[in-house]
């Protein structure tokens, strides 16, 4: 079970290292937003669930704990990611700025400012 556990942990770990490289490798605030959201929920899902598997083999009883710090990143991180966009979509629609005009139009460019 202890192996089961190990292998939870170390895909959990890859998904998060893969969010953080999204995080770098992506030019506006929209992409760097969603991979590190989306992969950090999954790899701490996992690595919860190793610990679950972990820890109920050392004490040898089924530890379920774990499983409110899962309940709560998994409600917590997806209304984070919401009020991120909104706050940045609130600060460009302030500064003039339509970044989703511009996304549609499928350059993959960070929008050029608008001439006021």
């Amino acid at each position: 079970m202890s192996a089961v556990a190990a292998v939870l942990a170390l895909i959990g770990a890859l998904f998060a290292l893969a969010g953080a490289f999204g995080l770098l490798t992506m030019r506006t605030f929209y992409e760097r937003v969603h991979p590190p959201t989306m992969a950090s929920t999954l790899g701490t899902g996992l690595v919860l669930l190793a610990c679950v598997i972990g820890s109920s083999v050392v004490e040898g009883r089924l530890v379920l704990h774990h499983l409110l710090i899962a309940g709560f990143m998994a409600v917590g991180t997806p209304v984070t990611y919401l009020m991120l966009v909104r706050a940045a979509l609130h600060r460009d629609a302030a500064e003039g700025r339509d970044h989703l005009a511009d996304a549609q139009q499928g350059d993959g460019n960070p929008p050029a400012p608008r001439a006021e």
